[in-house]
C-alpha cells in the first residue's frame, strides 16, 4: 500500500524485511524525522542500546550494539530493492492494486451463493496488500488443508480473530504477479468444490477480467 510518511506527518515509522520487501523475516526498520529525533532529547527513557541516534550513524560500527547481523538478509534486502527501483514504485503501488482487485472480484463472486465473506466490506477500506476472507467455522481450516495437501498452495491462517478456523488470508504483495495469484483463485475453487462448500460460480472468470483490464 501507498505510504508516504512525510506527506502524511509521521514521525516515526517501524517496519520489517518480509512481506513488500520480499525478504524473510530477520530485519527490523525504524524511520523518524527531525521532530521525533527533538522528542528523544526530551525523554528520560533513552538507553544506550534502545537509543536510535547512534544507530543511525551510517559510519557507527555495528559490534558496539552487540549483536550479529543477518548478513543474507542484507544481500536479499539489497537485492529486493533494486528490483524495486527496476519497476518503479509507482508500478509497484499499480500492480498491488491490480491483484488486489482481482482477489476481490473472485471473492465477490464465490460470496453470491455461499457463506465466503470478505473481513473489510468496503474496498475504500481494503488492503492492497493482503486479503482476509471468512467461512462457516472450521471450514476456512478443511480448504488451507485441502490446498497444502492437493496443490502445494499455502493460505495464510486466520489472526486476531475468533474462530481463527473460520477465517484464511490471500497475500498479493512483493513478488506476486498475475499468473500466481489466477492459480491461487483456481486452487481455492477446485478445494470449494472438493469440499462441497457451497459459492457462487464464475470468481476465476472475473479476476481475470479484472487483470485483462489492468
Amino acid at each position: 500500500d501507498r505510504f508516504e510518511m512525510d506527506a502524511w506527518g509521521a514521525d516515526v515509522t517501524v517496519s520489517a524485511s518480509q512481506k513488500g520487501l520480499m525478504n524473510p523475516p530477520g530485519l527490523g526498520f525504524v524511520w523518524f524525522n527531525d521532530r521525533a529525533e527533538s522528542a528523544r532529547d526530551r525523554a528520560d527513557c533513552v538507553t544506550p542500546y534502545w537509543d536510535w541516534r547512534p544507530r543511525a550513524n551510517p559510519l557507527a560500527n555495528w559490534h558496539r550494539f552487540g549483536g550479529t547481523p543477518p548478513t543474507q538478509a542484507l544481500y536479499g534486502l539489497r537485492e529486493s530493492l533494486d528490483m524495486l527501483e527496476e519497476e518503479g514504485i509507482e508500478q509497484v503501488w499499480a500492480r498491488h492494486a491490480a491483484l488486489a482487485r482481482a482477489v476481490w472480484a473472485a471473492c465477490d463472486a464465490w460470496g453470491q451463493g455461499g457463506s465466503l465473506r470478505l473481513n473489510v466490506p468496503d474496498p475504500a477500506h481494503r488492503s492492497h496488500a493482503v486479503t482476509a476472507l471468512s467461512l462457516e467455522e472450521g471450514e476456512a481450516d478443511a480448504l488451507r488443508r485441502w490446498l497444502k495437501d492437493r496443490t502445494g498452495v499455502t493460505l495464510g491462517i486466520g489472526l486476531g480473530r475468533e474462530p481463527a478456523s473460520a477465517y484464511f488470508r490471500i497475500g498479493h504483495m512483493g513478488y506476486v504477479n498475475a499468473h500466481m495469484v489466477l492459480g491461487v483463485l483456481a486452487s481455492i475453487e477446485a478445494g470449494l468444490i472438493a469440499l462441497g462448500i457451497p459459492h457462487g460460480k464464475g470468481a476465476v472468470k472475473a479476476a481475470a477480467e479484472v487483470v485483462a483490464r489492468a
